[in-house]
Parts: structure tokens; sequence; C-alpha cells
């Protein structure tokens, strides 16, 4: 028999030994109470939930955007340059709002920053324009304390603008306190045919001053400011993919009230979102605290693995109270795979801690320190992890091991005499 097949083998009948070990256990030792007891100790109600929810919302300076424009004319785009969100999950993030519009709230429903309304339809002869009039002014019309923007969204080489008119024409009417935005777009599409990278901005080449001159000439009675943008897609090879993202903001700035355009600023920065997902953090430190304690109570009983499926039932628990703190309602199978895959090599350390238990004497105190710390690094990867699909991020694996190998080495500290 050669070494590596002795060693699976071994690997096989240990683990088939662990799992029924583990099995037996779960008869002796009440898993599932144990859980139950912790998410009715330290859980946050819904209505506690929606009470901090309201509170923080009615102090954020949201912006409404209505977007106006044909498909294809970067409406989406600008989405992605505000926001920072993969074009993928704008696309999944917009949902049907009205017969004629979407709506995408980022970074999410309970906790809007920007709100985006974007027509559907637009330029299609079956559609009835008076039909996407009265849709965005009954949107209009609801009262807000928000502030409003409309931008109107038109391709450089696109000169068969007069829906748009007519649309802008009508809500600049009704609405005329409410600032317009005209966002030229794509426009590489009429750069010279040897020009293969964005000049510096603004771009100036005849066929682009030409084809926007004649754009901001129709829209001149209904905008309030122009912008020229070319926000493409990396495999597109233009560098910056955002061009024109400091003009469009810096314009922005100049049509919004202060706060509202400093948070668009802020988002661009990223720091308005890491505002948002502190305070979702602070709300949630209150299940690490407890929970951390419990597990490492839990795990300064003596006998090697014997508290590991408690411990681990406690855990893909907490996991599950965050998520729902986040606003994702997961079942405990899912709960337990987001466990596993945001907590990547500590696996292995935590078979390590059980181990140290053949260690007379203090063996037991460094496993419950290690319990502790290892289950708020657990809570504080999975906030990570939950407030990047909140903002509509993937989650970035690195940036969670990041998080983990920091918070657990700062928990270690806090729970190290903890027994």
């Amino acid at each position: 028999m050669s070494k590596f097949t002795w060693m699976n083998d071994w690997k096989n009948r240990a683990s088939k030994n662990i799992d029924e070990a583990t099995r037996r256990l779960k008869k002796l030792l009440p898993v599932d109470r144990v859980a139950e007891k912790a998410v009715g100790w330290f859980s946050v109600s819904d209505e506690k939930v929606a009470e901090i929810l309201t509170t923080v919302r009615e102090k954020l300076p949201t912006t409404e955007a209505l977007l106006i424009g044909k498909p294809q004319a970067g409406k989406s785009s600008i989405v992605r340059g505000l926001t920072g969100v993969s074009a993928e999950i704008v696309g999944q993030g917009f949902r049907p709002h009205t017969q004629n519009t979407e709506r995408y709230a980022y970074p999410s429903e309970d906790l809007p920053l920007l709100i985006f309304t974007d027509t559907v339809g637009l330029g299609d002869v079956n559609q009835n324009t008076q039909n996407i009039i009265r849709q965005l002014a009954a949107e209009l019309e609801q009262d807000s304390q928000r502030a409003r923007i409309l931008i109107l969204t038109v391709k450089v080489n696109d000169f068969a603008t007069d829906t748009l008119r007519q649309i802008a024409q009508q809500l600049r009417q009704s609405y005329p306190d409410i600032p317009c935005l005209l966002v030229v777009t794509c426009l590489h599409e009429v750069y010279p045919i040897d020009v293969e990278e964005h000049p510096e901005y603004p771009p100036d080449y005849e066929a682009v001053n030409r084809a926007v001159e004649a754009i901001r000439q129709d829209f001149e009675q209904l905008c309030d400011r122009a912008v020229l943008i070319d926000f493409t897609l990396e495999e597109d090879g233009y560098s910056p993919t955002f061009y024109g993202l400091e003009a469009l903001t810096d314009t922005l700035a100049q049509l919004l009230p202060e706060a509202e355009s400093r948070t668009i600023h802020q988002l661009i920065d990223n720091s308005a979102g890491e505002e948002l997902g502190n305070l979702y953090r602070d709300t949630a430190r209150r299940y690490l605290v407890a929970f951390s304690t419990m597990a490492a109570t839990l795990a300064a009983v003596p006998l090697p693995f014997a508290t590991m499926p408690v411990l681990t039932a406690l855990q893909i628990s907490l996991v599950g109270l965050l998520g729902k703190l986040y606003g994702q309602t997961l079942s405990p199978s899912q709960a337990g795979g987001i466990a596993s895959a945001i907590a990547g090599g500590f696996f292995a350390q935590a078979i390590g801690r059980e181990l140290i238990k053949f260690v007379p004497g203090f063996g037991s105190v460094i496993a419950a320190s290690w319990a502790a710390a290892y289950t708020w690094s657990l809570g504080e990867g999975a906030c990570v992890y939950f407030g990047d699909l909140m903002g509509g991020k993937k989650p970035d694996p690195k940036k969670i091991q990041s998080v983990m190998k920091e918070s657990f080495a700062s928990a270690k500290e806090q729970f190290k005499n903890v027994s």
C-alpha cells in the first residue's frame, strides 16, 4: 500500500468516525434548543429594525433621478457610474414600477440614497407617448421631501428625438422647479476612424462638436444644463471607463441641493456607502457580543469535539440573523453555506482549537477565547458579505478574509479572559 493510499484511507475513516460521533452527540446535546434560545434572547424584532430604518431614512438626503431616454441611450450606464454597481447587477436591480417605468433604489429600498426611475419603451411606435407622460407626472405628483431631477439621455448620433422633446416639454411646463439635465452619451461612436482612445476631456473633434451642438439646440429651452459622457464596459477597450464622470457629478452638484449633491460625491469616493455599512454593523454587533460570549461558554467544555455541533449551529444562526438584518431571508442550509464560504481557512484552525483541549489546565480557556473570537470575526465577515449584496456589489472574498483576520485578532484580546 503506497503512502498516499494509506493517508487517503486514514482520512476517510477519520471523517466517518467524526461524522458518526457528531451524529450521536447531536442526540445528547441540545443543539437546536441552544440555537433557538440564542435567537430568542438576542434577536432584534422586525418592528425594532423597521423603527431603526425609519429613523435613519428620515435623515437621508435621497435623490430621485428620472431617467428619460431611448433604450441603449446610456441610462443604465449612468446608474453604474454613480453607484459603482456592475452592469449585470444594475439589470437585475431594476423592477417594473408602472407599465412604462422601472425602478431601482441604491443601495436598498429600505435606505435609498439614489432612486432611479427608468422609462422603458420610449421610441417604440406601439407605446403611447401621452401614457408615458401621465405615468411620469404621477410619479412627480407624489408628495415627497426628496430632491428630484430629470435626466434626459441622448446618443450623440441620434437625431430622432421628437418623442423625447415632447415628453420633456410637457414635464417642463408642469414642473418648472424640477431641474432638468441633458446628457449626451456614446461619444466614441462619432470619433474619427483613427482614434482608439478617449482624448483629454472634453473631446474636441469636429464630428462630436457638430452633433452635440445640434442636440443642444433641439433641447435649448427644455434643460438647465448639458453634459457629455461616454460610459463604456471594460471589454470595450476605452479608458477611462467612465469618461466624463467628474463633469456629470459636478453638474449634478450645481442642480441639486447641497446635501444631495454632497451625497453623490460621497458615493463616488465610497464614503457614503461606508457610513451606511457602519450603521448596519453597529446594529449587528448587538448580536456579535451575545453570540461570541455564548460560543466561549460552550467551547469551555473540556471534551474535544463535543461542542462543535452546538457551536456550528450557533454560528449558522448568527449568520442567518445578520442576513435578516440586511434584508436577506435565509434558510439554515443557506446560512450554513454562506458561513462556510466566508470562513475560508479558519475551519482548519477550528480543528486545532479542539485539539488544544487535550492540553491539561489551560487548553479549555484557550479554546473558549478562540471560539468567541472566531464567532465575532465570522459575524464581521458576514456583515461585509451582506453589505456588499445590499449595495448591489459582488462580495469580495479577499476583503472579507482581511476583515475577518483583523477582527479575529482584536476579538482575541477582547475575549482572552473569557472562560
